[in-house]
């Protein structure tokens, strides 16, 4: 049957040719002209977000390539290591349902580095564990690596506890923030101001309410409802975690409203300059 065999070849012709166009068309790229640069853009990286693990650096590893959570960044104790799990272009999975200054979901604009630590093994009446000195540096390094090559602002280096406080505490009380801002990386309440703040609230303490609009200036998603309530005593912990680590126990006092007030002050915050001074940040509009 002639005829019938020349209808088939007809049709795989037709069908080698749909294939052939098909590949090309997915292989063939536009033209892009790259001459001319936009002046108004910055990069897709606004905040750094540290944690700890809780966890050995072997399960740390499995959980971070191998289950539903990941960061760009795992630093190991021992010995000091930094590992790149995710490229800097992609988005990690480390921050959750998370929010800062209005900014909310953070994974898309974040760069997550996670800390081999145990924390307080999930036990809040636990002690938290320590961060090797060496294992610190590797951290400075690569915050300071990343705020540079990024434009990332050193008021946006945050703790996990931070954009998600409800949750969870890390990277704990004995994250040594203050290493960090000797270190020109983070901001910090001004001492001299907190000093003189300190002194005229232990006479005379603010009313929650108070409490809970600098808490929402500063960055947290705090209601202001004027009740001590769970997210409002979390949120003060977290906050008191970083800058008086001391004690966190999610308490008003004297010191971190002289803190916080601080904190939301314009020109409250200092950053350590090369030459080894505070100087006055101001956070950009």
């Amino acid at each position: 049957m002639p005829g019938r065999g020349k209808c088939f070849a007809g049709w795989r012709g037709i069908a080698l040719w749909s294939i052939v166009a098909a590949m090309v068309g997915c292989t063939a790229q536009p033209t892009v002209d790259t001459r001319y640069h936009a002046i108004s853009q910055d990069s897709r990286v606004q905040f750094i977000v540290l944690h700890y693990t809780e966890i050995d650096f072997a399960r740390s590893l499995q959980r971070l390539t191998k289950e539903e959570v990941s960061s760009h960044y795992l630093v190991n104790d021992q010995p000091p290591t930094i590992y790149r799990l995710v490229d800097e272009n992609q988005r990690a999975w480390h921050a959750g349902a998370s929010f800062w200054q209005g900014y909310t979901h953070l994974n898309s604009n974040s760069i997550g580095i996670e800390i081999v630590n145990l924390g307080n093994g999930g036990n809040p009446r636990a002690a938290y564990a320590e961060y090797p000195e060496q294992q610190i540096k590797r951290v400075i390094e690569l915050v300071r690596d990343v705020e540079r090559r990024h434009g990332v602002r050193p008021d946006r280096v945050l703790g996990h506890s931070d954009i998600q406080p409800l949750t969870k505490q890390d990277p704990g009380p004995r994250f040594p923030w203050y290493q960090l801002a000797l270190a020109g990386l983070i901001v910090w309440p001004e001492p001299e101001s907190v000093a003189a703040a300190r002194a005229h609230y232990a006479q005379e303490l603010p009313v929650v309410l108070w409490f809970q609009q600098h808490l929402r200036a500063h960055g947290f998603d705090v209601s202001q409802n004027g009740q001590l309530d769970e997210v409002t005593r979390l949120s003060l912990s977290a906050f008191q975690m970083k800058y008086r680590p001391a004690l966190y126990d999610g308490m008003p006092d004297a010191e971190t409203a002289a803190l916080l007030e601080v904190s939301t002050r314009p020109g409250g915050w200092v950053l350590m300059g090369a030459d080894g001074q505070w100087h006055t940040y101001r956070v950009p509009d």
